[in-house]
């Protein structure tokens, strides 16, 4: 089942003098098995409307339906809404609390009104499938760890909850390359496990060039496109007119064309690759 944004608005502080709109007129639909990528410069809008999937921000104006869902409903279930769609917020590590691991971990499913057996379970599946050894870390402080790892346990607190939807709040924000890559399949992991529909805010074009199915790109409170990565980045020039960044390789492919090499679309590293060998091959021919 998708999830359904129609007509979403939103205003900070209104009829205040400090009033500010943060979502105009917002509709897009999100279906199941998605990765879709929210792109835009800070104050576009893109946290306002990831945080109205899961019931953060109250809905004002507008009608969204997550699955069956209806946050239009007088007293719509947000608990099952916290269920179904997990979010990690940016500096995840920062929200930990808990004097072990284990219990940190555990505080989502032990307010779902689990049994003991079931919350157990969960966070031992929950913390080895972030790649951690439970008999290692379980009983320890959080705040123990390594930057990476209070990060990982972070991560693993709301997939313990095992929502169908994971919502990503900039997850690889001060990583260094390595700690990046290492989150991001950790997040390919997780769709292919337990949360099959991925929603990420990111600023980093390579990893949506890479991992997105579609890329949501929201400016002045809008939501200006909703393309596949392809498609999108195809139209650099766009992008550039409003001060968003591309991928490394669409920028060396432009250079190539700039040039008068025939390359064709390419968006990541290895598809460059390919198109350079049979512009190659063709040339040799």
């Amino acid at each position: 089942m998708p999830i359904v944004v129609k007509n979403l608005s939103f205003t900070y502080m209104e009829k205040s003098p400090y009033e500010k709109k943060a979502l105009d007129d917002v509709s897009i639909q999100i279906d199941e098995g998605e990765f879709l990528a929210v792109i835009g410069h800070t104050g576009s809008g893109k946290s306002t409307f990831i945080q109205h999937l899961n019931g953060l921000i109250k809905l004002k104006n507008g009608n969204i339906k997550v699955f069956d869902i209806d946050l239009n409903a007088k007293k719509p279930d947000l608990r099952r809404l916290r269920c179904e769609v997990g979010m990690v917020f940016q500096y995840p590590e920062y929200q930990l609390f808990d004097e072990t691991v284990a219990k940190d971990v555990g505080f989502g499913p032990r307010n779902m009104k689990l049994s003991t057996e079931e919350v157990d379970r969960r966070v031992r599946k929950a913390i080895e499938l972030v790649g951690l050894d439970y008999d290692e870390v379980a009983e320890r402080s959080p705040f123990e760890l390594s930057g990476g790892q209070k990060r990982r346990v972070a991560i693993a607190g709301v997939i313990a909850m095992e929502p169908k939807v994971l919502v990503l709040d900039e997850p690889i924000a001060g990583l260094d390359p390595r700690g990046k890559n290492e989150i991001m399949k950790l997040i390919i992991r997780l769709k292919n496990t337990i949360s099959p529909t991925i929603i990420m805010v990111s600023h980093d074009m390579d990893n949506v060039a890479r991992y997105a199915t579609r890329v949501a790109v929201f400016e002045n409170a809008k939501l200006l496109y909703s393309l596949p990565p392809d498609e999108l980045f195809a139209n650099s020039g766009e992008l550039s007119r409003i001060g968003l960044d591309v991928p490394v390789a669409v920028k060396l492919a432009n250079a190539l064309r700039a040039k008068g090499v025939d390359i064709k679309s390419a968006i990541t590293p290895e598809s460059l690759v390919e198109e350079i060998l049979r512009v190659k091959g063709g040339n040799n021919a």
